[in-house]
């Protein structure tokens, strides 16, 4: 960690009520960066009694902050948002050494997440509610929106920036206040964001971070409570069951961004070169370790070789290595465990038939590294039509009809991301409404942006990040009936 130039941004220890929460004999454990095993940091294990803290924190700050004017509270979040944008390098190296993504595409993450900040310091303004006609003169109906209260946000790992600014800024922007439980991979971006937070001046106990390698502690502590009134998690759908049965006995609003299984469909009629660009950028981004990558690539029959040489071409050129290796495309996955799935999958598939075109293997680098990897022939009774990959690995399908690939692509308990590659607007419309996904790329391989509702249906979630819909997890609708007036 000797590179970050702003030393203040270190933080070993969970931070609650303004203040960071250390000594008094806690235990502690090794962030390491997943590029070689090396420990980074040495961080304290947050126990059950700073969650309750970090609740009573949360929960004696809110009154009055949701009394503050929307305005103000939109001013503290683009100071936030203008102290992010001034770290900028360092918390990409931050970034970087605990989640082993190259340097640029994590410089890349700390924009997209920061762009949430933003967006939601100008929608704090705009909360508004209605008033509707009523079925008397004497009547007033009036409709006022509200923040729920405390807040409990639990993030991945995976995107260990983006994923916090996407639940917190709305919560912030509302009036909330907020708990944070980052993964134990990846601590040490989340405390540099709360102490950027610090510095912008939001108020002692509005924001806090629970640090802590005990996860089914905190998320029971946090399900158990009555104080939190919403809970927001990022994560596999296993866990997300978990937390939503935990939570039904204090009723709380949950929003959830669970797993996927994302169809990525190539017709005969789509610009190849534009289809294989976006695959590229779908599939092996965060060493395809994304929710919403391409995780099952249909081809139709008569451009299923022309794509899969043309794909092989492409990502022949794909760099590994460590985040600052020169012109890196992929990094290592997260940990042996990822790899593992990994190299099961990839022999489930070649065991059942499917041919290797690229890769196949752990990467010569060693440690977490691993191919990026294309197979061929793919059927639908192999581990990776089914299980989310998470890893460099791009399985490709031939199917013969739209209506064979809709009923594939449909064919799974997921309904995150979707993304096809056509050129007939007929096709187009009868596909993007045929796709049971939340989120559908037409001719697009990245889809994320903080204007646009983030989210699933079926088992990958509930509720929206982001856009103008973002904020509407964060509060509830109060009626007002007025009578007497005249």
């Amino acid at each position: 960690m000797d590179r970050v130039k702003n030393k203040s941004l270190l933080h070993k220890s969970s931070f609650i009520n303004g203040t960071w929460v250390k000594g008094d004999g806690r235990t502690s454990f090794n962030v390491t960066n997943p590029a070689n095993g090396a420990p980074l940091m040495s961080v304290e294990n947050a126990t059950e009694a700073d969650v309750h803290l970090a609740i009573a924190s949360a929960e004696k700050a809110f009154p009055s902050f949701r009394s503050l004017p929307a305005k103000s509270r939109a001013i503290l979040l683009r100071k936030w948002y203008d102290l992010i944008i001034e770290n900028i390098d360092d918390l990409a190296l931050i970034l970087s050494l605990e989640q082993g993504k190259p340097l640029a595409e994590a410089r890349g993450e700390i924009l997209y997440g920061a762009s949430y900040v933003e967006w939601f310091s100008e929608e704090a303004r705009r909360i508004y509610g209605d008033i509707i006609p009523a079925a008397s003169s004497d009547k007033r109906i009036l409709t006022l929106k509200q923040p729920i209260g405390v807040v409990a946000a639990i993030t991945p790992w995976n995107f260990p920036s983006a994923m916090i600014t996407r639940k917190v800024a709305p919560a912030l922007a509302v009036g909330c206040t907020v708990i944070i439980k980052p993964s134990e991979e990846t601590p040490l971006s989340a405390l540099a964001l709360a102490e950027l937070a610090k510095q912008a001046g939001f108020p002692e106990g509005v924001l806090n971070v629970i640090v802590t390698k005990d996860a089914a502690m905190a998320g029971d502590i946090f399900c158990q409570s009555s104080v939190i009134r919403k809970l927001s998690f990022t994560g596999s759908t296993a866990v997300g069951k978990i937390l939503m049965r935990k939570s039904a006995d204090t009723v709380k609003k949950l929003s959830m961004e669970l797993g996927g299984n994302a169809p990525f469909i190539v017709f005969d009629d789509a610009d190849l070169d534009a289809a294989v660009k976006g695959a590229i950028a779908s599939k092996y981004r965060n060493a395809g370790q994304t929710c919403v990558c391409a995780n099952r690539i249909f081809v139709q029959e008569g451009v299923y070789d022309a794509f899969a040489e043309k794909l092989k071409i492409e990502v022949e050129r794909l760099n590994v290595g460590s985040f600052d290796t020169k012109d890196v495309a992929i990094g290592p996955l997260i940990n042996k465990a990822a790899i593992e799935k990994v190299t099961r999958i990839i022999a489930d598939a070649t065991g059942k038939g499917a041919k290797i075109l690229l890769g196949g293997e752990p990467h010569a680098l060693g440690h977490h590294f691993h191919q990026p990897t294309i197979l061929t022939n793919v059927t639908r009774d192999m581990a990776c039509f089914s299980e989310e990959i998470f890893g460099p690995v791009a399985p490709l399908y031939k199917f013969s009809s739209e209506e064979e690939v809709i009923k594939l692509a449909n064919d799974t308990p997921y309904g995150l991301a979707s993304y096809f590659y056509a050129r007939d607007i007929g096709r187009i419309w009868r596909v993007s409404e045929a796709l049971e996904y939340g989120m559908v790329g037409i001719n697009e391989g990245i889809i994320s942006s903080e204007a646009a509702p983030f989210g699933g249906v079926k088992e990958s979630g509930n509720g929206r990040e982001g856009s103008k819909y973002g904020t509407d997890d964060y509060l509830e609708i109060k009626y007002l009936c007025m009578g007497g007036l005249t």
